[in-house]
Order: C-alpha cells, then sequence, then structure tokens
C-alpha cells in the first residue's frame, strides 16, 4: 500500500493536539502549502511551556495511548474506550484556512464571490477545480491538521502573592485560543489540564481557582481537569485514562457533526456553483452525482473517524457505486487525468471497504469484495481505456494483490495467526450457506504475495515486448513518435514505457527485484505455516531470479539450504532437483566452491537426469576454470544427494558359525551418464556393525583371481588377507562400538567404473565372535590431482529379496530380508562342566560347597578364563567365592546377582581336565538360586576366535526343622513381696540391680520336626530370650541330649521343655510383658558326624506375653502317701482390694476335707491359698473337682488354671489320681 499517496489508505481515528508541553515525540507538523501558509490560522498561547517532571510524565502517558499503529480489527474496541492520533505542539499551531482567497489575476465577479474551501473542487486555487472528485489532500487535513480536541496545559502557582496575577493570565490565554479557534471556522473541542504547582503546599482556596478560571473561560465541567501535585505514576495513569475516555466523547461528537454537515449537504440535491466558472478549454463543473460521490465519501470517512465501520462501509459502497456509473466514471474521457484520479478513488474506496468488512470479521464477503473490484476496473478499463493486456495492467494486479496481503498482515486477524497454522479463514455464519469456491475463503498473506509475483512475471513479459522506438527517452524521438505513444499504455501508477524498460545505460523498473519482494514475502508466510513444499518452490523461483540478475551469492544463500534437505529427491521430484543442481552449479562456480561443485558433478552423473548436450560430464574435469587455493577434499553421504552408484552387500546364508568363513558377494553398479567419463575408484571400504573387521579393497588394474564378464557384469573372486593397522595412524574410522579396529581384511581388485556396468566382488568373509552382524555402510575414495572425493553409502534394513551371482550370466534370488545381515552363532564347545558329589537337599544356616570339574575334549590345548554368575534374592557381598589352583576369588554382589568374572584357569590341556570348587555363604531362608558358570576358552591355533560353554545349575535351600510352641503356667515357689514392707532404694551406681518385683513361672514346651530328606544329628536344643529392661528372666533345660548327640530321623516330632521364672525389677511396675524368644537347634549331617561342621538353626518362637493385670487362679496338686492335696492360689496383682467366693462341691469319685463354702479377701499385690484334701474312691484316672471360684464383686467365674498333674478341658479343670502300685501309671495329656 505503500505506492498510493500518503493518508490515503490510514485508518482513521480523532486527531487530538496537546499545546503546553514540548516534546520531539509525535509533533505537530502543519506542512501547508506556501498558497495557504500565508492564509492559515495561527492558534497561540503566550504561557510558557511546561517543563517539569510532572507535566512530562502526563505527557508520556498521552502518547503512550496514541491508537496511530493499532491493527486495523475490532477486537480494541473491546481493550479500550477511546483511540486518539496524538500530536504535541509547544505553544503555536496552524490551521489551514476555512476559505480560500481568489487567486491573482483573476476579476472577481459582479456580484460578491462565494468563497469556498481551498480543498474543495469550487475553488481556483484547489488542484481540483473545477471537475476534480477527492484527492489526499482533504484526507490529511482532517487526519494532520485539524484536530478534534485541542488539549492545552497549565501550571497553577501556589505562591499566594502571584495567585491572582498568574489566574488572570491563564484566564487571558484561554479565552485568546477560544477566539482563534472561533476564527478559524473549525468547531475543535478545546479542552484544559491544569497542573498544580509542587514547589510548595496549596492553600484552600484552589478548587475557589479553578472554578473561577473554568467559570470565566466559558469551560464545559467535562472539558476542564485538575492534576493535584505530587501525583504517583499510578495515580498520573488514572488521571490520563480518565481524561481521555471524556474527551473521546468530544471528539466523537465532533465527527458525528462533520458527518450530520456532509449528508444535510447531499440531501439538497442541487450541485453548488464554482467561486468562479471554469472558461478554460473542455472543462466542466461537478455534476449532482458528482457531489453525492464526494459527500457519500465524507459521510463514510467521518463514521470511520467515529469507529462506527458498519455505517463506514454503506457510505463507501454508495459512494463506489455512484463513482463507476454511467454518469460519473464514463463521463471522464481516457486521457484526461481525471481518469487516473477517478481509479486512484476508486482504488481507495475499494481499499477502505475491505478494510470495514475485515473489522467486522466478514472474511469472504472481504475476498468476493476484492475480486468485485478487480472484475470492475478490468470491464472498465477494457471498454473505457487501454486494456488488459498490457504492463499497466498487469503492474496493477500485483499492486492490488499485494494490497491485500498489507490489509490482513495490518489486520492481524487471529484466525490466520502463524502460531494457528491455518491456511485460511473459516467463512461467516452469513456466507455458511453458499456454495463457496476455495478462492472465495480469506487465505493469509503469503497466498497473496504469491499472486502479487505471478502478476509481476507478466507484468515483465509485457514489458520486454516493447518496442525499441517506444524505449527512448522524451527527448530523444521525434514529436510525432511521442503522441503516438502518449496514449498507447496504460500507465496509471507506474512509469512510462521508457522507464519500464529501458534501453541499455538508462536507469529504470527493476524487474527482478520486485519479484523477488513478493516471492521472499511469500516464502516467509509459506514457511511460518509449515507449507514447506510451497515454500521451497518459491524459493527455488528466486533463486532464478536471483540468477537472472547474476547475483550469485544470493543464488547460494538460498538455494544452498533448499539442495541440501533430501525430501523432494525422496518423493520423486527429479525435475526439481535437476533445476535446483544446475542452477546451484552455476553459481558455486562463479563464486568459486569447488567443493559444491564437484558435489553437484557427482550427483548430475545419475542417468535419472536429463542429459545436456555438449557437456562433458567428466568428474576429473569439474573444477576447470576454478581458481584453487588448496586442494579440496569433498566428503558425499548417500543421504544428502541422488548418486550413480549403487552398492549392495549379500551374505549368502543367514547364519554362520564363529571360527568358520561365509561366502559374500559386494555388488557395485553404475547407473552414469551413457557415454560419461569412466571413474576409478582408488579404495573401497566396507564398514561392519558387530564383530567382523573392516573389508578394504584397493584398486590395481588387473587384479583378482578368477574373473567372469557377461556383458555389463564381471563377477571376480577376491582372496583376503588379514593386515594390522595403526589405530593412532590408520583412517580406518571407529567401529559403532566406539573402537578402532586393529585388524581389516585386504584384497587388491579392479575398481574402474564405466557407465552402465555392475561389479560383483566374491569373498570369504572369516566369522570370529558369536552375535549379529552386519554391513553398515561403503565408502568409495577418489583420489586426484586437484580433488579428494569420499563418498558414503549406507546400507538400509530393507524385507525386498536381493540377488546372488552364482556367474557373471545368472544369478539367484534370496528369499530373505535383510541379506546384508548375519547371524553369527557361537562356535559348538567341546569343553564340558560336570558338579561332582551332589547331596539330595541343602539346608538354611549351611555353608554350601560345590565342586565342578572342567574337561577339556577338545583336540588341542585351550586358554580358559571362567566366569561364575549366582543369582537370587538379597544376596550378601560375601556370598560366593571360588578357589582355583591358583587361591580364591571373592564375588562382586549386587541386589540379585553375585557375580565372580575372569578366573583364569589356565591352560587346559586337550583330553585334561581341572576342578574348582564354589562356596556360598549359609543362608538363613529357605530360597531358590541359579548357578551359572561360563567357560570362556580359544584354542592355540586361533587366538582371534572365542568359544564360549555354558552351564546352569539350581541350587535349592530349605529349612531342616520346624517346630510349635506351648507356654503353660507354673505356680512360684517364693512368696510374693508385699506393699507394707519398705524396699529401700538400689544403688544408682551398682553393677547388677538385685529384682524386687513380683515373680511368675512358666514351662515352654517346643515339639519340632525334621523335615530333611535324610536323618540329622541334633547336638544341643537352646532358647534365647530377648526381654524387656524392666524384666529379669531365667531359664532351665528340662530334657537331656547326649554328648554325641541325638538322631532325628525325617518327618518324626520330638518334644523339649525349657522352665522360665520371670521377674520384675521394681514392685511398682505392673504392666503386662513380652518376651521376644529363639529356638536354636544346633545339628549336623549324619555323614559329618565327625569331623563336619555343626550348622546352627534359628526358628521364630511367638512372641509370649507375660504379668497380666487381671487376677489369677492357679491350681497345683501334691501327693502324700493315698492323698492327693490340691492347693488353689488366688493372685492379685493389682491396685485394687479383691474379695472372691470359692465353693467346693462334693463328687463321687474323691471324699474331700477343706471349706466347702469360704470367702477369701486378698491385699493389692499379694497371693492366698486354700488347700483341699482329697480321698481319692477311684485310682489311674482323671477326676474333676466341682471348684467354681467366684469375684464377689463383678460376680465373675475365674478360670482354674492347671500346672502339673492337671489337664483342662471345654468344662473344667480335672485332677490325675495315680494308681496303685505296680499298675502302669502312664497317662496321656498330663500338663
Amino acid at each position: 500500500m505503500d505506492d498510493y499517496p500518503r493518508a490515503s489508505l490510514d485508518h482513521n481515528v480523532p486527531l487530538l493536539v496537546t499545546l503546553g508541553i514540548p516534546s520531539d515525540e509525535s509533533p505537530y507538523n502543519p506542512a501547508l502549502e506556501p498558497t495557504l501558509k500565508d492564509q492559515a490560522t495561527l492558534v497561540r498561547s503566550e504561557e510558557a511551556p511546561l517543563e517539569s517532571d510532572q507535566a512530562q510524565a502526563l505527557l508520556g502517558h498521552i502518547l503512550d495511548r496514541d491508537a496511530s499503529d493499532l491493527p486495523w480489527n475490532g477486537l480494541q474496541d473491546a481493550l479500550s474506550r477511546y483511540k486518539f492520533r496524538v500530536r504535541t505542539a509547544a505553544r503555536t499551531l496552524s490551521l489551514p484556512p476555512r476559505r480560500a482567497r481568489l487567486p491573482d489575476g483573476i476579476e472577481p465577479p459582479q456580484s460578491p464571490a462565494v468563497l469556498h474551501s481551498p480543498f474543495s473542487p469550487l475553488s481556483p486555487v484547489s488542484s481540483l477545480y473545477p471537475d476534480g472528485l477527492v484527492d489526499t489532500r482533504w484526507l490529511r487535513k482532517h487526519q494532520e491538521l485539524v484536530p478534534s480536541v485541542l488539549l492545552t496545559f497549565y501550571s497553577l502557582t501556589s505562591d499566594v502573592t502571584q495567585a491572582t496575577l498568574r489566574d488572570n493570565r491563564i484566564k487571558s490565554d484561554i479565552n485568546a485560543i477560544k477566539n482563534a479557534l472561533i476564527q478559524s471556522g473549525y468547531k475543535t473541542r478545546l479542552a484544559v489540564v491544569v497542573l498544580g504547582d509542587n514547589t510548595r503546599p496549596s492553600g484552600d482556596g484552589t478548587q475557589d481557582r479553578l472554578e473561577n478560571i473554568r467559570k470565566l473561560c466559558g469551560i464545559d465541567t467535562k472539558s476542564f481537569f485538575f492534576v493535584p501535585p505530587q501525583e504517583t505514576q499510578e495515580g498520573l495513569e488514572r488521571i490520563v485514562e480518565n481524561t481521555l475516555t471524556t474527551l473521546y466523547s468530544h471528539a466523537t461528537e465532533y465527527y458525528r457533526d462533520l458527518g450530520r454537515h456532509a449528508r444535510k449537504k447531499r440531501s439538497r440535491g442541487v450541485a453548488p456553483q464554482p467561486t468562479v466558472p471554469p472558461t478554460t478549454g473542455t472543462s466542466r463543473s461537478l455534476s449532482l452525482q458528482d457531489w453525492n460521490v464526494r459527500y457519500d465519501f465524507k459521510s463514510a470517512i467521518f463514521a470511520e473517524y467515529r469507529q462506527e465501520m458498519d455505517a463506514a462501509w454503506r457510505s463507501f459502497e454508495q459512494a463506489y457505486e455512484n463513482l463507476l456509473s454511467s454518469e460519473v466514471v464514463e463521463l471522464i474521457p481516457s486521457w484526461s487525468p481525471r481518469w487516473n484520479e477517478a481509479r486512484l478513488l476508486a482504488d481507495i474506496i475499494a481499499i477502505r471497504s475491505l478494510r470495514c468488512l475485515l473489522w467486522n470479521g466478514q472474511t469472504t464477503a472481504a475476498v468476493r469484495r476484492w475480486q468485485l473490484h478487480r472484475d470492475r476496473i478490468s470491464d472498465l478499463v477494457d471498454s473505457r481505456g487501454s486494456g488488459t493486456n498490457n504492463y499497466g495492467w498487469e503492474a496493477w494486479e500485483a499492486r492490488w494483490a499485494t494490497v491485500m496481503a498489507n490489509i490482513l498482515e495490518r489486520v492481524k486477524l487471529p484466525d490466520l495467526a502463524p502460531v494457528t497454522l491455518a491456511l485460511y479463514a473459516q467463512p461467516e455464519k452469513a456466507a455458511m450457506g453458499d456454495r463457496l469456491r476455495p478462492w472465495d475463503l480469506l487465505h493469509h498473506p503469503g497466498y497473496w504475495y504469491h499472486i502479487a509475483a505471478t502478476h509481476l512475471y507478466r507484468r515483465r513479459s509485457f514489458a520486454l515486448a516493447i518496442p525499441d522506438d517506444d524505449r527512448r527517452p522524451p527527448g530523444s524521438s521525434p514529436a510525432s513518435k511521442v503522441a503516438h505513444t502518449a496514449f498507447a499504455y496504460d500507465t496509471y501508477m507506474c512509469p512510462e514505457p521508457h522507464q519500464e524498460y529501458p534501453l541499455p545505460g538508462f536507469k529504470g523498473v527493476n524487474h527482478p527485484q520486485l519479484i523477488i519482494d513478493s516471492l521472499m514475502k511469500a516464502r516467509s508466510e509459506f514457511q511460518k505455516r509449515q507449507q514447506l513444499r510451497m515454500a521451497a518452490e518459491l524459493t527455488l523461483e528466486c533463486g532464478r531470479e536471483y540468477t537472472v540478475a547474476q547475483d550469485w551469492k544470493n543464488v547460494l544463500l538460498l538455494l544452498e539450504p533448499l539442495w541440501r534437505d533430501m525430501s523432494f529427491r525422496m518423493e520423486g521430484w527429479l525435475d526439481v532437483a535437476e533445476d535446483l543442481n544446475w542452477t546451484l552449479r552455476n553459481a558455486a562456480s562463479n563464486v568459486g566452491r569447488p567443493d559444491l561443485v564437484l558435489t553437484i558433478d557427482w550427483e548430475l552423473l545419475n542417468r535419472g537426469f536429463t542429459k545436456r548436450r555438449n557437456w562433458p560430464y567428466n568428474i576429473y574435469k569439474s573444477l576447470e576454470g576454478i581458481d584453487l587455493e588448496s586442494k579440496p577434499t569433498v566428503k558425499i553421504h548417500d543421504g544428502n544427494v541422488l548418486s550413480f552408484l549403487s552398492t549392495s552387500f549379500v551374505f549368502k546364508n543367514e547364519e554362520g558359525k564363529a571360527g568358520q568363513n561365509v561366502q559374500a558377494q559386494l555388488s557395485i553398479t553404475s547407473n552414469a551418464q551413457q557415454g560419461s567419463a569412466p571413474i576409478t575408484v582408488n579404495r573401497l571400504q566396507v564398514d561392519f556393525a558387530g564383530s567382523i573387521r573392516t573389508l578394504v579393497l584397493e584398486h590395481k588394474n588387473g587384479a583378482s583371481d578368477v574373473k567372469q564378464r557377461h556383458r555389463d557384469v564381471t563377477l571376480s573372486q577376491v582372496s583376503l588377507e588379514e593386515r594390522a593397522s595403526n589405530p593412532a595412524g590408520d583412517d580406518t574410522p571407529p567401529s559403532p562400538e566406539g573402537h578402532f579396529s586393529t585388524a581389516s581384511l585386504h584384497g587388491d581388485v579392479d575398481l574402474t567404473l564405466t557407465p552402465g556396468t555392475t561389479l560383483v566382488f566374491a569373498m570369504d568373509i572369516p566369522l570370529r565372535e558369536p552375535g549379529e552382524a552386519n554391513a553398515a555402510s561403503t565408502r568409495f575414495i577418489v583420489n586426484h590431482d586437484t580433488f579428494d572425493i569420499e563418498y558414503v553409502a549406507r546400507f538400509q534394513d530393507s524385507t525386498a529379496a536381493d540377488t546372488w551371482y552364482t556367474s557373471a550370466s545368472s544369478k539367484r534370488i534370496l528369499s530373505r530380508g535383510n541379506t546384508h545381515s548375519i547371524h553369527i552363532l557361537p562356535r559348538p564347545p567341546k569343553m564340558e562342566i560336570k558338579q561332582l558329589a551332589v547331596p539330595d537337599e541343602f539346608y538354611t544356616n549351611e555353608s554350601i560347597d560345590l565342586r565342578f570339574e572342567i574337561t577339556n575334549a577338545e583336540e588341542e590345548n585351550a586358554s580358559t578364563k571362567l566366569d561364575v554368575i549366582l543369582r537370587g534374592e538379597d544376596l550378601s557381598p560375601s556370598s560366593l567365592q571360588i578357589e582355583t589352583q591358583d587361591g580364591s576369588h571373592a564375588a562382586e554382589a549386587g541386589d540379585e546377582e553375585s557375580v565372580i568374572q575372569g578366573v583364569a584357569l589356565g591352560t587346559v590341556e586337550k583330553g585334561k581336565s581341572t576342578t574348582v570348587t564354589l562356596r556360598i555363604e549359609p543362608y538363613a531362608t529357605s530360597t531358590q538360586f541359579e548357578l551359572t558358570l561360563q567357560a570362556t576358552y580359544h584354542l592355540e591355533s586361533d587366538t582371534a576366535t572365542s568359544i564360549i560353554q555354558t552351564a546352569i545349575f539350581q541350587v535349592s535351600v530349605v529349612n531342616p526343622f520346624d517346630a510349635n510352641y506351648e507356654l503353660l503356667p507354673r505356680l512360684h515357689p517364693d512368696t510374693w513381696p508385699t506393699l507394707f514392707v519398705y524396699e529401700g532404694h538400689d544403688d544408682p551406681d551398682a553393677a547388677v540391680k538385685i529384682p524386687k518385683g513380683l515373680s511368675q513361672a512358666w514351662c515352654l514346651v517346643t515339639r519340632y520336626a525334621s523335615f530333611a530328606a535324610a536323618g540329622l544329628l541334633v547336638k544341643d536344643l537352646d532358647i534365647n530370650i530377648r526381654a524387656p529392661p524392666t524384666v529379669r528372666c531365667l531359664t532351665t533345660k528340662n530334657h537331656n541330649i547326649p554328648d554325641d548327640g541325638r538322631e532325628v530321623r525325617p518327618k518324626t516330632i520330638e518334644e523339649a521343655s525349657f522352665d522360665l521364672v520371670a521377674q520384675k525389677l521394681s514392685l511398682d511396675d505392673r504392666s503386662p510383658a513380652s518376651l521376644d524368644v529363639s529356638f536354636t537347634i544346633k545339628w549336623t549331617r549324619l555323614s559329618d558326624a565327625a569331623a563336619g561342621p555343626v550348622n546352627t538353626t534359628v526358628l521364630p518362637v511367638p512372641r509370649l506375653n507375660i504379668f497380666g493385670v487381671e487376677p489369677r487362679v492357679l491350681g497345683s496338686v501334691s501327693y502324700v502317701k493315698d492323698m492327693v492335696v490340691l492347693e488353689i492360689t488366688i493372685e492379685n496383682a493389682s491396685n485394687h482390694f479383691l474379695t472372691f467366693g470359692l465353693t467346693m462341691e462334693p463328687s463321687e469319685e474323691f471324699a474331700f476335707s477343706g471349706s466347702k463354702q469360704t470367702t477369701l479377701h486378698l491385699l493389692p499385690v499379694s497371693r492366698r491359698s486354700v488347700t483341699y484334701r482329697m480321698l481319692p474312691l477311684v485310682r489311674g484316672e482323671w477326676v474333676r473337682p466341682a471348684l467354681v471360684v467366684r469375684d464377689k464383686y463383678f460376680q465373675k467365674v475365674l478360670r482354674v488354671i492347671p500346672t502339673e498333674g492337671m489337664k483342662l478341658d471345654k468344662e473344667g479343670f480335672l485332677v490325675w489320681v495315680p494308681p496303685e502300685e505296680g499298675e502302669d501309671d502312664e497317662h496321656e495329656g498330663t500338663e
């Protein structure tokens, strides 16, 4: 839009001019013509400009809200309550005259002359006089010269002695400015801002002074503002916001009055008469239709000032229709300058209509409006102008497309933002019901820039067709020629023919640069939206234009990144790749880029490209004519170019074994252009991923053992030998694992490649280590006196079948995929690993010793190393050890495995064996181990091939014992301590404290069984007790084990008991206590009873609870001759007095003596006993005493707890009556 006159397309917002604060930012510049400057109205303020910090800050906040550069969309209306174009003036501004004087040399008419505006076609001084419509001078008048609001600033002094004088000067100055505005004839609104003087605090009369100034100057309260002194930045921003919001309503009303005045003139229906009637030539005055165009245009502009885009659009459309009607533009001769002015006005109205539509979000309507204007102007130019088959029309078409792109850049639609990657905006609801074509949708700016570039191409084509006679400057052509060409070309907003396509030596239009500018802008927009193919196409077009301009550096800068992108090659766009290669080679050769020239020539050798006539196609002559500072070295990858060389590497078999050879073939095919020079590869190198060594083939004429030829295929048998290489000086690249190979496979072959031939090299590849291996890449190295080239072709995984040449004339298909890969199997090992003397089971808490024999069954000696891996759960660092003839080795333990690596076993002679011992430390719980032994060895005849033998053994560890437990109460024989006896204090320094608390006796009965597969020898049984600090425990064994141990058979149950006496340290401590007990069994295997180690198995015992707080009733029995003495003891360990009632009922099984009913009173922390003497009437049987013990307070019956000689069932306790002497004394279930 820069081609259009200034201010003709600017978005109109109200103009606000500040007066009284000087500033270099956005100054007010009237720039009046000399004829108007003398008649201008000078508005001057006699007060000194305000230069305080507060004034400058206030003006800065106002300038920050300048809306001149806001986007052209309606989204800003919701964010801002006002819009102003802000300009600043120190103390003066000039307003253009409201009425123009008669020019000199014109006699005044007899009747009084009616003077009009100097911008009106009615005034002789106007450039529009007498038949012009509208020009940009009227637009600039309202946009830059005449403000809608004049905002003046004054300072209110706080000096009392100067207050009246200064206030009167302010009033006089304001009145003078008001009179100047009235004299100018404009209805500019005057607003006043008074700043408080912050030199010292103002008095209480400030408000009265301000009111006096306002009233005497006749200023409205909404146009008079006061800024208090020492206001903060936030306060100033708030004041500016409120002030501009208030003034915006004044500005809107100002432009509403102007619009109302324009509509009023239109409604009169009379064409006004000029000040002086035109008398020269064929001049005419404007008709009523012409004036209606002018009035509608004015109404639209004033509506745009008010941001009423709907009203503005309607007025623009009405003006547009009237302008292109038969009564206006068709009456203007095409040779008249007014014709181009009418076209310019039509363009301006159409552009402003587009802005109104986009402002309201009507994207599809805007595109249709753009097409409508192009079609209307095309019809107009065809019927009234010079037609559309000329460079002038194509220049307008390009400009019209560029205008649309510029509008979109200024509008900044969110739907077309680059971040959305949207190619076009969705149509508005009003257009969704129509059948839309793709070009009816609003596309992003790149689309329109591309259209502009297309028309610029056509413009250049038309320009190149201009005859030489028309290209001469006007001064060098005959008058008849000038008259002939004066109206033959459409020069609307474009140069004359002699400038459009100048003769050599003359300056004119730079068509390539115009095209490049449009293409680059379009390319940028397409790249932002990830339209990479379109961006690449535009890049190529730009490169062609730079080539036309011979700007080689820009050609390289633009096309080299595109050339290195392989995507269009892989997609089959060979014509694009060919065009790009030739263009880029031309630039590289002129700039001096030998690396690029060689790479492009290498690619152009491919016969897939079109062969160019008279081109040598000789890579050795590529650098002729290029100055070389040094010998270039070029590295080319197959991913960057379409090379003429294709290569494949095929293993005959899918699998092979380490230590053996495998047959393989390397095929190289030259697809070079027919007739191109042969290429000799000095060195060919195949790199492998895996254990296969690098293959190096060097060129030697006539070298090969066996060679077969058939047509274009040459099959050669290559003998390979291993050669050591120096890792520090060898050029061999590192392997995929990152290390250098110390040896490679070498062979001599003939590597001369002629066009259309295939070289097949058959060879035997030695396999060394097992695993996966594949051919990774092939390197072709070409050395010449002037350059070195290295071409790298990588082998890709593929499921397609490959071919195997059985001879030069025949081949067969290999049905498998990835024929360049091979699976190398380990060499079949003959080393045997056996386990010696395996026991039936391994038990917990037992050290496990395993012996293994490693036997060499190979036909020669083997150097052997052993790796041991123990896998299991919760392995300790010392879980595994290995003992060999050279010593022992400990394992490195992890979370789930313990590893011993690289244990050297030395050289094992053929047919001999060696023995190793593995020791696994005792394990506490049952578990499962996996033991892996891996013997890695190599034979003396082939030290490079490693052979592996692996053996896996399972080791199960089980628990040899299991047990259950029963804690039985016993009656402690000692008396209880009493609360009424003073205990005294213990010596705090005593090493051992004497317990003085309650005592209880218990019996722990254990029944254990063996789950071993064979008998075990138990050496000892014991329990370990961990008591609380407040309890002391003593244990006694109630069983005897022989010194040589007790044999425990599998699945037999044995019993052992332990007496336990517990006593609290203090009598005051009567809380319950828990004991943590473990049962320990020391045992050994029967087979190792003499010298075997004693193993210790620890079984956990459930937690034992003692010293309860509830009272206990214990029963004990003793025998005196024929009498059975039953003693009932009640224990009260609480702090309460308790009363119990005892009742003994008679029985038919015995007679008894003692209280049938009695009451026992127990003091706190005490116990009492009651004795019954029983004379049994039966022998050798259990009798049930009918004894009931009841808590008299709670009426709760207490259970009698039996001890020795007693037992308990669900009905109560029973007492054993021994038989007569001589009878069987065994009884079951005795407690």
